[in-house]
């Protein structure tokens, strides 16, 4: 092959490009496989809410985050419900925070609780409106921490 001149054996031209292109193919599956880990641990620790009689959502946020950097997550909360939102990561060592704004930028937690690598936040809305989940890694032995954030009602 041409395009690799250093390489006298064909075959092993191609077996190199082969588990290259394998790599690149299976690396976006190796940084899902952590997020997804991390949303087990939300569910985790959404379970004794659950037990609670809180109904759990579905739907879930998640990505991956620096140490101090900030995310928001937006949803439309009803006035009557009580909610919680758990986030939670995988990485052994780091702390997370969870703590919920309304529409003018007014922290509205009812209360809220960090423990390691789980935290949560529970609110009880004075009026209908969207709310803003903001969560946070506070500190990790990872440069970059993978998290998931579910939440409950009733």
């Amino acid at each position: 092959m041409k395009f690799l001149p250093f390489c006298r054996s064909s075959s092993l031209t191609q077996r190199f490009v082969i588990v290259a292109m394998a790599l690149v193919a299976w690396s976006p599956c190796i940084v899902y496989a952590t997020v997804d880990d991390a949303l087990s641990f939300a569910y985790e620790a959404a379970l004794p809410y659950y037990k609670q009689g809180y109904s759990i959502r579905k739907d879930a946020w998640g990505g991956d985050l620096g140490v101090r950097d900030k995310k928001a997550m937006s949803s439309q909360l009803f006035k009557g419900n009580n909610y919680w939102f758990l986030m939670a990561t995988d990485v052994k060592g780091a702390s997370l925070s969870v703590h919920i704004y309304d529409d003018s930028g007014n922290l509205v937690d009812a209360e809220s609780w960090q423990k390691g690598r789980f935290a949560g936040a529970r609110v009880s809305p004075k009026a209908t409106g969207t709310f803003f989940a903001i969560v946070q890694i506070l500190k990790s032995p990872e440069d970059r921490t993978p998290w998931a954030l579910v939440y409950g009602y009733k």
